[in-house]
């Protein structure tokens, strides 16, 4: 499920599938427990969710159904409010963002070979939003209350260059 999420609304092929279930050596029965699989996500999901196109099996999900699409599409209002220098209603639409996270991204599967660069560049998507919404802040002029955040922030990513220089204002 995670693997066609990651690709909503485009064919994976089912080698695809069969590598991130398996990894390099799969059993000879995998192509039948795929099918079992999708099947039963189907009964769960709805019979229209997954279909199978030529290029593999597709997972149909509506604009605004995941909450990374919501969280996008907040940040991007956000981003909007804070080029037009409305600072605080910026700060505002990029914290209501944040708060759709639930912890670290694919924490389930993490460790599973397809998820780790996905985890990795939507964790990239929330500490930009996350330093945007600094941005916000001390153009709202609350400068002294962010202190202790940006500190910790930079001792968890200490080659951020953007945090470094919010810490220095």
């Amino acid at each position: 499920l995670a693997v066609l999420l990651l690709a909503r609304n485009e064919p994976v092929s089912r080698d695809r599938l069969i590598d991130a279930l398996w990894g390099e050596r799969p059993p000879a029965t995998a192509p039948h427990t795929l099918d079992a699989y999708v099947s039963r996500l189907r009964r769960v999901l709805g019979p229209d969710s997954i279909r199978r196109e030529p290029g593999g099996y597709v997972l149909a999900v509506a604009p605004g159904d995941l909450d990374l699409d919501r969280f996008e599409q907040i940040a991007r209002e956000g981003r909007e409010r804070l080029a037009a220098r409305e600072a605080k209603s910026a700060a505002e639409r990029l914290r209501a963002a944040l708060a759709l996270w639930r912890g670290p991204a694919l924490a389930d599967v993490v460790y599973e070979p397809f998820a780790s660069q996905a985890a990795a560049a939507l964790e990239e998507q929330r500490l930009d939003v996350i330093e945007e919404r600094i941005d916000a802040d001390l153009g709202s002029g609350l400068d002294a209350e962010l202190v202790g955040e940006i500190e910790r922030l930079v001792r968890e990513h200490p080659f951020r260059e953007r945090l470094l220089g919010q810490l220095m204002l």
